[in-house]
């Protein structure tokens, strides 16, 4: 799974940044096929890491995969029964902030109907909603 390789700072503060949406990453660059995020929200490393593979399912024969995201949010958690205080919890996973409009995968190589079946089908694997756009 996807994981910063070092940080500077090991636990993130919360913030309200989630919400709006992209600005930057809302078209496609790099394939002629891709996935977009309609709604806001954080993807888990484990969740691209499943697309990933429905992905590569699809693209065996030929084609590629770009993955426009990457998990580097960490997402603390405390310990079942632990009491209030104390401090914050230790890094459980990492996530990617996905605003509405970003372009999260993208694909080439495929066929209009094949590449549209495997992105629908990746989109069940995802915590945001999302949608099958064409070059």
């Amino acid at each position: 799974m996807l994981a910063p390789r070092k940080v500077k700072h090991r636990k993130w503060q919360r913030t309200d940044q989630i919400r709006g949406k992209a600005t930057r990453t809302n078209t496609l660059s790099f394939g002629s096929f891709g996935l977009k995020a309609l709604s806001a929200g954080l993807v888990s490393s484990r969740q691209i890491e499943a697309v990933r593979r429905v992905l590569t399912r699809y693209t065996q024969k030929g084609g590629k995969i770009w993955i426009r995201i990457f998990p580097d949010r960490p997402i603390t958690i405390k310990g079942s029964e632990v009491p209030m205080g104390k401090g914050k919890g230790t890094v459980d996973h990492y996530a990617a902030v996905v605003k509405a409009g970003t372009v999260m995968f993208e694909m080439d190589g495929l066929a209009k109907e094949s590449a549209a079946e495997a992105l629908k089908s990746a989109a069940y694997k995802l915590a945001v909603k999302c949608k099958f756009i064409v070059k």
